[in-house]
């Protein structure tokens, strides 16, 4: 590797057991299923249905081992030459030496919070050597998030533990969550103290309004608005405006839905994870893989499908799904970048494409079929795109995730080798000089950088490389210490699907779904009106309703209820577990109910 070497383009529980009927007898998922491997093209064919799944990403094999473990015969086809999707990881080509594997990459860090529930299900039943719970058992927990600032101004360690000592369920009221909320932001912030009651007061508002008014009113409401961050201070606005929003899920709070917001980042993952409340298991708010993604998840999936009978035909573009007299009539595919156009027929038909290149997929017959589906032409996607560090040294600065409030970017990252406890770095990969990878994501591409004055779209790889980095060093540098040095860097992977830059048009074929106010309105259900065909993907409206790896596999699961309804198969259907819903909060929801009825505003809401 060069001094720079850059990349150019090119708690089981009993619910999640699972019965195999289709001739396999009944088994316990995970446990049974190394037992089911060799058999597995045999099970699969037993059932005679046959199912083409369009995409190979998360949501394309979540729904296919949920078929296969029912007896279908499964085909996958996916774009790329390796599965995973945005999930996938990837060889840094060319950097390998003394028998050891290439640096890896990935389109950017993978983040499993504790409230995920029906991916962790997923997990453990894909088995892996010496794992009594399968790939779960790859998952580590992080133990605070750092909130960098910029300009001395002190950082701020979030400890990302469940409380030790949690509210038993009678003492969890509003006021107790207020006086929580309020001790955080006096503890960590610099907000007056009017900013932080105002903000803990809104949370309260959130809390307790019922479903109706969320997906009205608050759908309709941007995060900005909702806590009135343009009328409060610029710490309030990093912090708890843009912080929230565009540095995680890639969406602008003057814009970004209330609801999903407030539902998705505030209650699910940090209110309720820090209670421990509607976890996966005792799982703590943040986890990562112990190795890199396609190591310890991606390999050992594509394995245990293969064995329950699973067909992968990979390098394959979907150009059209093909429809005529009332159902689809097969898929017109052909070889990425080129070759003769096929098709291919199936009995049913999943799209699990992305949904920027589903929609591309689907006809005038087709659209008119199902209106939804054209609803779906307004869904607005961004881009999240990640570069990956290579460091002389071990330099995990936290344990877990970085924030950098203040980065004109939106920069995000985590160093990656403290938690892979089953690795040695230097050892294992590369050449033998990096010890680390500081796995980096730029969220912002639309605002002007610290370096050369031009928003990340119109730099070339790069100055996005070198803007990036000195964001970076911008928000760990200070305050008396010197966490990165230009010294220490090796050389840097950038996410390959991004091209042209420097260019004229700069493209993203791994795009993200983000949430602006209204989109839960255009998000389509993975039941179709068009029979043998079904949805799947982040984008299909699911109760977690984020862009998210949990949303993508709940909605396959979603996807394989609506095709063994249209079977009429007495097949055990998925379990799609929800969001926690305290049950302390019922009561007050059912009073905003009524007011909202009225046309009054939430109990609490004082405006």
């Amino acid at each position: 590797m060069t001094t720079e070497h850059t990349q150019q383009p090119e708690q089981q529980s009993g619910h999640t057991r699972r019965r195999f009927l289709a001739g396999a007898g009944a088994g316990v998922a995970g446990g049974v299923a190394l037992a089911l491997g060799a058999a597995g093209g045999a099970v699969a064919a037993a059932s005679g249905k046959r199912v083409a799944v369009l995409g190979g990403g998360v949501s394309g094999l979540s729904a296919a081992q949920e078929l296969a473990e029912r007896g279908y015969a499964v085909t996958v086809y996916e774009y790329y030459d390796t599965l995973g999707g945005k999930a996938r990881s990837m060889p840094f080509p060319g950097t390998a030496a003394g028998g050891r594997a290439d640096l890896p990459a990935e389109h950017g860090f993978r983040f499993f919070p504790g409230f995920y529930r029906n991916l962790p299900d997923t997990m453990r039943r894909i088995p892996f050597p010496g794992n009594a719970n399968g790939v779960h058992d790859n998952l580590r927990s992080g133990t605070e998030a750092l909130f960098a600032r910029e300009a001395g101004r002190p950082d701020l360690h979030f400890p990302l533990r469940r409380l030790t000592t949690p509210p038993a369920p009678g003492d969890l009221t509003p006021s107790w969550i207020r006086d929580q909320l309020l001790s955080v932001l006096d503890l960590g912030t610099r907000l007056p103290a009017h900013e932080a009651a105002y903000f803990a007061d809104r949370l309260l508002v959130h809390l307790t309004s019922c479903e109706a008014r969320r997906q009205d009113q608050w759908e309709k409401t941007s995060w900005w608005d909702f806590i009135r961050a343009e009328e409060m201070s610029e710490e309030y606005q990093t912090l708890l405006g843009i912080g929230q929003t565009r540095n995680l899920v890639a969406t602008r709070a003057e814009v970004a839905s209330t609801r999903t917001v407030g539902r998705i980042i505030i209650e699910a993952l940090l209110l309720w994870g820090l209670l421990g409340r509607g976890m996966d298991g005792d799982a703590d708010v943040d986890r990562v893989l112990n190795a890199p993604t396609s190591e310890a998840w991606i390999d050992p999936w594509e394995t245990h499908l293969r064995s329950l009978g699973v067909e992968f035909v990979l390098g394959t573009e979907v150009k059209e799904i093909q429809y005529e007299a009332g159902r689809v009539t097969g898929v017109r595919v052909s070889a990425r970048g080129g070759g003769q156009d096929r098709t291919v027929t199936a009995d049913h038909y999943i799209s699990a494409l992305p949904v920027e290149h589903a929609r591309l997929t689907w006809g005038s017959a087709l659209r008119a079929a199902d209106p939804q589906l054209g609803r779906c032409d307004v869904l607005q996607t961004d881009w999240m795109v990640g570069v990956m560090f290579y460091l002389r040294t071990p330099t995990p600065v936290v344990n877990g995730h970085i924030n950098c409030l203040d980065s004109p970017w939106s920069v995000t990252a985590v160093g990656q080798a403290q938690f892979w406890d089953g690795r040695d770095f230097s050892r294992d990969y590369g050449d033998g000089r990096a010890h680390d990878c500081l796995s980096a994501i730029v969220s912002e591409w639309d605002k002007p950088g610290i370096l050369y004055g031009k928003t990340a779209r119109e730099c070339t790889r790069e100055e996005v490389v070198a803007e990036l980095w000195a964001q970076l060093k911008d928000g760990l540098n200070d305050s008396g210490k010197t966490t990165l040095t230009d010294e220490d860097r090796l050389g840097w992977f950038m996410d390959p699907a991004v091209t042209g830059l420097g260019g004229g048009d700069p493209q993203n074929r791994e795009q993200l779904l983000i949430h602006p106010t209204g989109t839960l309105y255009n998000r389509p259900t993975a039941r179709t009106k068009v029979p043998g065909f079904y949805l799947a993907g982040d984008y299909v409206r699911t109760d977690v309703d984020l862009a998210t790896m949990e949303g993508a596999n709940e909605s396959a699961r979603l996807a394989v209820n609506a095709l063994l309804d249209a079977d009429n198969s007495d097949a055990e259907r998925c379990e799609i577990q929800e969001l926690f819903r305290p049950p302390e909060m019922e009561p007050l929801k059912r009073i905003d109910e009524v007011r909202y009825r009225l046309g009054l505003p939430n109990t609490f809401d004082l405006g």
